[in-house]
C-alpha cells in the first residue's frame, strides 16, 4: 500500500481506506502537509487577486494625483493645490496637503475590504481592513510614516506613478505569501483532524473495532482528502468561509464507510 493508491481510494473507493492504518506516521504527516497545501491554494489566489486589484486601482488614483514632492520632511505642492478623496473597489485614497484630516479620519473611512491610504500634511498613513489576519501578521492594522523621519524623502508624484506602472509581484514575495497562508491552514487542519479522530475513536470503541487511537488518526487523515478538495474548490469560487464543519462532518461519514468491515472484538461477558 502506498500514498498514491490511498489517494485514489480516498476519491473513488472509501471502503479501502482502512488500509491507511498500515502507513508509517512520517508518511501520514507528509500527507497532512499535502492536504494543507490544497487548502492554502484558494487563499493564496485571493491574496494575489487583492494585490492585483490594489495595483490597478492605484494606477487610477495616480492619474488624479497633483504634482507633489516630499522634501526635507515636508510635503511640497503648488500653492493652489487642493485636497481630495477618491474611492475605488479596493482603496479609499486621501490627498490632504492642507491638514484638514487626521489618522482618525482615515481610519473611519475604512469600510469592508478596502484599504485606506492617505498623504496627509505631515505623514503618509495606511489603514488595513479590520481583521484578525492583519493583527496576527503585523501586530497592528494601521501604519504611519511621518515625513520628518526622512523615510519618504525624495518621493514625488511622478516617481509614484512610474513605480505603479512598472511594479510586478516578485516570485519570492509570492512564495512568502504562500508560506504565510500555508501555516494557518496546516494548524487548522491538524486541529480538525484531532477532533475528528476523537469522535472516530469513540465510534470505534462503541462498535468494538480493534482500532487504536493512532489507527483511527491515520484512517481519518486519508478520509479527509475529498472534504479538503471540495472545500478548496468551493473557496476558489466564493468568499473565504469557515470550512471546519464541512471537513469534520464529511470526513466522519467517510470514516464510517472505511471501517464498516473492520474486525470486531468479542463483547465482554457479563
Amino acid at each position: 500500500m502506498n500514498t498514491f493508491t490511498l489517494f485514489k481510494h480516498a476519491i473513488f473507493q472509501f471502503s479501502e481506506l482502512y488500509q491507511a492504518k498500515k502507513m508509517s506516521f512520517g508518511k501520514v504527516i507528509l500527507y497532512v502537509i499535502f492536504l494543507s497545501v490544497i487548502l492554502a491554494l484558494p487563499i493564496t489566489k485571493q491574496v494575489f487577486s487583492i494585490v492585483q486589484d490594489i495595483k490597478s486601482d492605484g494606477q487610477k488614483i495616480a492619474e488624479k494625483l497633483p504634482d507633489f514632492k516630499i522634501n526635507d520632511g515636508k510635503l511640497e505642492t503648488a500653492a493652489d493645490t487642493e485636497g481630495f478623496i477618491y474611492q475605488t473597489n479596493s482603496i479609499i485614497f486621501t490627498f490632504d496637503p492642507e491638514g484638514k484630516r487626521s489618522l482618525t479620519d482615515i481610519e473611519a473611512d475604512s469600510v469592508g475590504d478596502a484599504v485606506s491610504v492617505g498623504f496627509l500634511d505631515d505623514e503618509f498613513v495606511v489603514v488595513l481592513p479590520s481583521s484578525g489576519t492583519a493583527d496576527a501578521l503585523f501586530g497592528t492594522s494601521q501604519f504611519e510614516f511621518p515625513y520628518n523621519k526622512g523615510t519618504l524623502d525624495g518621493l514625488s508624484s511622478q516617481e509614484l506613478k512610474r513605480t505603479l506602472d512598472e511594479s510586478n509581484v516578485p516570485f519570492w514575495l509570492k512564495a512568502v505569501v504562500f508560506l504565510v497562508t500555508l501555516y494557518p491552514a496546516f494548524i487548522n487542519l491538524i486541529i480538525n483532524l484531532l477532533l475528528i479522530t476523537v469522535g472516530a475513536n469513540l465510534y470505534s470503541k462503541v462498535r468494538l473495532y480493534k482500532l487504536r487511537f493512532m489507527d483511527c488518526l491515520k484512517i481519518v487523515v486519508y478520509s479527509a482528502t475529498l472534504p479538503v478538495i471540495i472545500s478548496s474548490f468551493l473557496q476558489f469560487f466564493s468568499r473565504p468561509f469557515d470550512d471546519s464543519f464541512l471537513i469534520i462532518f464529511v470526513t466522519l461519514l467517510i470514516f464510517f464507510f472505511a471501517t464498516r468491515n473492520e474486525q470486531r472484538q468479542e463483547p465482554p461477558v457479563i
